[in-house]
């Protein structure tokens, strides 16, 4: 599959978003589905990109097969990030273009731009069940760090990941 990866343009915000939102909710990666809060925040793909830099991944026919925001200098959507650490977040994949290398590219995209922002390392939450996405990361050379694992609300884990660049 023909894959490109690049900034956001502001007419693909809204689809940007639903996708990330319809990935999380198909994956059952949000405890009260549609109502949950966070849908929200999947959903404000413009407001990521007012503050981050959001990356999208399509097709030879331009079609958006997923997302991702990358924060390369802090800001409100750094979580975890130290001194000199980019980190990413939101990554989501269209259901149906799944497995075809989507994620892997928008996860390189995110270890491109670190490195050309002069970055010594990424940092990454995720769930502890989206297992697809630990192997993932791990294939790109990313380990898990339990000594930086966090609750962003009490009584739900994150798990990190960092990459050295």
């Amino acid at each position: 599959m023909d894959i490109t990866v690049r900034t956001a343009r502001p007419e693909e915000y809204a689809e940007a978003g639903e996708l990330v939102a319809r990935a999380y909710l198909d994956g059952g990666l949000l405890d009260f589905a549609e109502a949950d809060p966070y849908l929200d925040t999947l959903r404000d793909a413009a407001g990521r990109a007012a503050q981050a830099d959001l990356l999208v991944a399509e097709d030879h026919q331009g079609a958006l097969l997923g997302t991702v925001t990358f924060v390369g200098r802090g800001g409100p959507y750094a979580d975890l990030a130290r001194e000199g650490e980019g980190e990413f977040r939101m990554l989501g994949v269209r259901e149906s273009a799944r497995g075809r290398g989507v994620g892997e590219a928008l996860v390189r995209a995110c270890t491109t731009r670190g490195r050309a922002l002069g970055l010594s390392g990424l940092v990454l939450s995720t769930q502890p069940a989206m297992h697809a996405a630990h192997r993932l990361y791990e294939r790109v050379g990313f380990r898990r760090t339990p000594e930086r694992d966090w609750e962003p609300i009490e009584g739900f884990t994150l798990w990190t990941y960092t990459l050295s660049l």
